[in-house]
């Protein structure tokens, strides 16, 4: 499967702890995220991310791009909901972009722990008949 993901820069220690936790789950599937948060993903768990542009210069309109091919089969994006910032991707519009493809989409913690349990038990294996 191909994960997603994404981090607004106040969640990157979140990210990174998150991925730590389940390397041996993400270890199974081929990760993708934005430049700067693949790359620190990558230090903290020795994992191969394939990175897009940093989200600020393009790699969010890769994301969905991703998406809107088919190829992305889930996603997990952690931003701060009570910050706006124009450097930082666009999660309602990536988050809306997941809706209209129908890609399992988390936003927070505790439903990208769901995510990734239900992932290592099976749960998400029907997207796999999609392709």
């Amino acid at each position: 499967m191909n994960l997603g993901i994404i981090a607004h820069n106040s969640k990157k220690v979140l990210i990174e702890d998150f991925c730590i936790a389940y390397k041996n789950i993400l270890a199974k599937h081929e990760v993708y995220a934005t430049g700067t948060t693949g790359r620190r993903i990558e230090e903290v768990t020795n994992l191969h991310v394939h990175k897009f542009l940093p989200g600020s210069i393009g790699g969010d309109k890769q994301f969905m791009e991703m998406i809107e091919r088919g190829d992305m089969d889930m996603a997990i994006m952690f931003y701060n909901p009570s910050m706006v910032d124009r450097k930082e991707p666009d999660i309602e519009v990536i988050s809306r972009c997941c809706d209209q493809y129908n890609i399992p989409v988390a936003t927070n913690i505790a439903t990208a722990e769901m995510l990734i349990l239900g992932l290592s038990r099976g749960d998400l294996d029907w997207r796999l008949h999609l392709r």
